[in-house]
């Protein structure tokens, strides 16, 4: 299956600073169908309309930037990490270019999200302008989120306790929800039992072969 054409100005960002505290060793080097499962996340990326990619690392620098060296990401060293996820956005939003426009949220402990799934969010954003952009799967929200650049500053002030749950509260005029079948948009990896299950389901092709439709909630 061929990589859907780039949208210029669209990039990709994953979480992958975690400390893996409830799993016990670093999860993101733990193996799914013979490849890391950071590894995963990064090729679906890859393989999304998403113009580029950055992967920002934390915890365990040095064996998760030997693990992706071969991919053609921007690496981004969060060393505020032990805040929590709110710093590795507001890093990976900084290294962002003035002509970006908007970036799109990845969480590096979910390799059953497809580059069909972020694909979704980005033809929504580019569909309804709306500036904030997320699937829903039975009555939940998921991931990827999709954020306008537009909010670069204020998430720069959000609330670390908080987080991104603050954006979304005082904007949910703004936020557009893509309905989604697929469970895979609320499923991560945090511990022994979640990595036990995981490695019995089949994960994303590497070129993406689990392409969202994309339906637009009103």
């Amino acid at each position: 299956m061929k990589k859907a054409p780039s949208e210029p100005g669209i990039w990709a960002i994953i979480l992958a600073a975690g400390e893996s505290k409830r799993m016990g060793e670093p999860k993101l080097l733990l193996r799914l169908a013979g490849r890391t499962i950071i590894e995963t996340v990064v090729e679906q990326a890859l393989a999304s309309r998403a113009a580029q990619t950055i992967v920002v690392l934390g915890a365990g620098r040095g064996l998760m930037e030997a693990q992706i060296s071969r991919f053609p990401v921007e690496i981004v060293f969060n060393p505020d990490f032990k805040t929590g996820m709110l710093s590795s956005v507001i890093r990976g939003l900084g290294r962002l270019p003035d002509s970006a426009r908007a970036a799109v949220i990845l969480l590096a402990d979910q390799p059953f999200v497809s580059s069909g799934h972020i694909d979704a969010v980005i033809a929504a954003y580019i569909e309804s302008q709306r500036g904030i952009v997320l699937p829903v799967c039975h009555g939940r929200r998921g991931h990827p989120l999709l954020l306008d650049l537009k909010y670069r500053g204020e998430i720069k002030g959000l609330s670390r306790r908080v987080g991104l749950r603050d954006l979304l509260r005082r904007h949910a005029d703004d936020i557009l929800e893509v309905p989604a079948d697929d469970p895979a948009v609320l499923r991560d990896i945090d511990d022994r039992g979640d990595y036990l299950r995981a490695r019995s389901s089949p994960l994303p092709g590497k070129k993406g072969r689990n392409p969202q439709r994309v339906r637009l909630k009103r």
